[in-house]
C-alpha cells in the first residue's frame, strides 16, 4: 500500500511539473508571437508605406520646314496626328520628359538651319502627357536671345517644369537644378549641351553648356536639396552613330562618380544603347541611356526614322529611393497623305506588329513600303539592344493598367525577319 501511495505521490509532482513546463512554454510561445506579430505589422506597415513613381523619357521633338507646313491647315497648325497612339503610354507617366529640338522663337515659323517651332508644337507635347521640357541643345539659341525668352515664358504659361536655358544668372541660381518632388520622392534634374551650333546667347541670357566644373558645382548645389535621386540630361555624342564614343563613357563615369543616379543623351538622332551600372560597394543601380534617338521628325535616312522612349520605375522605401525597374520602348514616325497634307504619326512598333493585342486600340494602317521601313528600324534598333545593352529589355505598348507591376512585360529582342513576315502582315 505505501508502495502504491509512493507511486501515485510521483505520478501527481511530474504531472506538476508537466503542467508549470508547459505555461511556461505557453507563455514564452505566446511572447514569441506577440513579437513576430509585431515585426510582421512593422514589415508591412513598412511596404505599404513606400512610395513608387515612374519616369518616361523621350528625345528630340523637331519641326523640320516640311512638318511646319503641313501642320498648317484651316489657319492654324494642327498637331492632333503625331501623339494619338503614343500618348497612352506617356500621359499615365508620373512625369514624362522630352527635349524640345529649338526655340519657341514665335513667327515667321522655320525649320532647320536654325528653327522657330510653333507655340501649338508645344501644347500639343504638354497635351500628351509631357510635363518636364528640357531646352538646352545645339538649337537653344537659334533665334538669339529673343527665342531664349519667349521659349521660357510659353512654357512658364503652359505650367510645365523645364530647365537648361535661363533669362540671366539670378533666374539659373533660384531655378537650377529644377527640383520636383512627386509622390514624396524627391527628384533633381540637370541640363546641358555640347554647344549650340556657334551662336552665344548675348548676356544676359543662359544656356547650360557640358563643361565639368561648372556641372562638379551643380551636382553639389543639388546635393545640398537632399534629393532622392539625381538625373542628368544630356545632348551629346555623334551624330547618325549607333554606338556612343570615348566621350560620352568618359562624361557618364564622371557623373556617376558625382552622385547621379540617371544619365540620360539625346542628339545623335538615333538610338544607341542603353545599361545599369551597379555601385561596387553599395550595390546601388544607375541609368545610363546614350541616345533615346529621335522622338519625332521629318528625317527618313535609316535609323533616324524611330527612336526609343525610356520607362524607369523608382521606389522609396525607409528613405532610401533606388531604381525599380525599367525598359525600353520603340515607335516609328509614319508619314500619311490625307487631302494633299502630311499626316505624322508615332506608331508603337508592338502595336502595328500585334494589333491582336490590343483589340481596344484603333487599328494601324501601314502600307507594305511604311511597314518595311518600321521592320527596318525595328531589326537595326532590336540587334543593337541584343549586342550591346545592359540590363535593359524592350517592353510591349501596353495601354491598359500601365502602371501595376505587370507593366513590364519583355518582348525577346532577337529579331526574326520570316516570322515577322509570315505572322503579323501589314496593314494595308
Amino acid at each position: 500500500m505505501t508502495r502504491i501511495i509512493q507511486i501515485l505521490t510521483d505520478k501527481i509532482i511530474n504531472m506538476n511539473l508537466y503542467m508549470a513546463n508547459f505555461q511556461k512554454y505557453k507563455n514564452q510561445r505566446s511572447s514569441v508571437l506577440s513579437v513576430l506579430s509585431v515585426c510582421y505589422l512593422f514589415s508591412f506597415s513598412h511596404i505599404t508605406n513606400a512610395q513608387e513613381i515612374r519616369l518616361l523619357f523621350a528625345g528630340d521633338a523637331m519641326q523640320h520646314q516640311t512638318q511646319i507646313s503641313n501642320a498648317f491647315r484651316k489657319g492654324e497648325y494642327d498637331y492632333s496626328s503625331y501623339f494619338k497612339y503614343v500618348k497612352d503610354e506617356i500621359s499615365p507617366a508620373d512625369l514624362a520628359i522630352v527635349n524640345l529640338e529649338g526655340p519657341l522663337g514665335g513667327k515667321p515659323y522655320k525649320g532647320y538651319p536654325q528653327f522657330s517651332i510653333p507655340d501649338e508644337f508645344a501644347f500639343a507635347l504638354k497635351e500628351a502627357g509631357f510635363s518636364v521640357f528640357l531646352t538646352a541643345n545645339n538649337h537653344a539659341v537659334d533665334c538669339y536671345s529673343k527665342g531664349i525668352n519667349r521659349t521660357i515664358d510659353i512654357l512658364d504659361s503652359l505650367g510645365v517644369h523645364h530647365t537648361g536655358t535661363f533669362k540671366n544668372s539670378l533666374d539659373r541660381a533660384q531655378n537650377y537644378p529644377l527640383i520636383i518632388e512627386k509622390k514624396g520622392i524627391k527628384m533633381a534634374f540637370l541640363n546641358y549641351t555640347y554647344d549650340t551650333n556657334g551662336i552665344m546667347p548675348a548676356a544676359p541670357y543662359m544656356v547650360n553648356i557640358i563643361d565639368t566644373a561648372i556641372i562638379k558645382e551643380d551636382i553639389s548645389k543639388a546635393l545640398r536639396e537632399n534629393p532622392d535621386v539625381i538625373i542628368t540630361t544630356l545632348h551629346w555624342g555623334q551624330e547618325y552613330k549607333l554606338n556612343q564614343n570615348k566621350s560620352q563613357e568618359q562624361l557618364a563615369g564622371f557623373l556617376i562618380e558625382q552622385g547621379v543616379d540617371l544619365v540620360i543623351g539625346s542628339h545623335p538622332h538615333v538610338v544607341q544603347p542603353s545599361l545599369i551600372v551597379a555601385d561596387s560597394i553599395t550595390n546601388r543601380k544607375h541609368l545610363i541611356v546614350y541616345s533615346l534617338g529621335n522622338f519625332v521628325s521629318n528625317m527618313s535616312a535609316v535609323n533616324t526614322d524611330g527612336g526609343q522612349m525610356i520607362s524607369v520605375k523608382l521606389r522609396k522605401n525607409g528613405g532610401i529611393t533606388q531604381i525599380e525597374s525599367y525598359g525600353t520602348i520603340l515607335f516609328y514616325t509614319h508619314k500619311k497623305r490625307v487631302n494633299n497634307k502630311t499626316d505624322y504619326t508615332l506608331i508603337p512598333v508592338t502595336l502595328a506588329e500585334k494589333p491582336m493585342l490590343y483589340p481596344n486600340i484603333e487599328p494601324v494602317e501601314l502600307d507594305s513600303i511604311a511597314y518595311k521601313k518600321m521592320l527596318r528600324f525595328a531589326n537595326n534598333a532590336r540587334d543593337l539592344f541584343l549586342k550591346h545593352n545592359i540590363g535593359i529589355n524592350e517592353y510591349r505598348f501596353l495601354k491598359e493598367n500601365p502602371k501595376e507591376d505587370n507593366y513590364f512585360k519583355y518582348i525577346p529582342l532577337k529579331f526574326d525577319f520570316w516570322e515577322q513576315l509570315f505572322t503579323f502582315a501589314p496593314r494595308k
